[in-house]
């Protein structure tokens, strides 16, 4: 059975670190490295054994529509998306020892905290994903 489409399809194409997530219609990328947890494992680790996690850097954990923070040694900044990439649930700097959920959302993207409100990322946001300007292959 084949998998439907959905905003993180190019993620798994280039799990390489060579995308960055944007918001639709931002010129600015919202993280310019991004890595994915999309099975089992990777998914029940997440961040945990990380000290901190750089402004510049994200990790996308899908499916899933629910994350704690048991075991965390920095607060993060959640951002919940359904399978287009809209937003439809926001969690900023989240604290250790937490539970958060998003009933129908199909990723959480876990992000330093202070990220959402640099970037502007809102409720009904839609996310991409796009080339960084450094992986670019137009860039001599």
């Amino acid at each position: 059975m084949a998998i439907a489409p959905h905003f993180l399809t190019p993620l798994l194409k280039t799990p390489d670190g060579d995308l960055g997530l944007w918001v639709h219609g931002l010129a600015l990328p919202v993280v310019t490295r991004l890595s994915g947890a999309f099975d089992s494992a990777s998914r029940k680790r997440g961040l945990l054994g990380r000290t901190s996690l750089a402004e510049d850097e994200a990790l996308v954990i899908a499916p899933c529509s629910a994350v704690h923070t048991f075991g965390m040694q920095f607060a993060i900044d959640l951002v919940y998306a359904d399978r287009a990439g809209r937003v439809i649930k926001i969690r900023e700097a989240v604290q250790r020892n937490r539970v958060s959920a998003a009933w129908g959302a199909f990723a959480v993207i876990e992000m330093a905290a202070g990220t959402v409100a640099r970037t502007g990322i809102g409720l009904g946001s839609r996310l991409e994903l796009q080339g960084t300007p450094s992986s670019s292959s137009d860039v001599p």
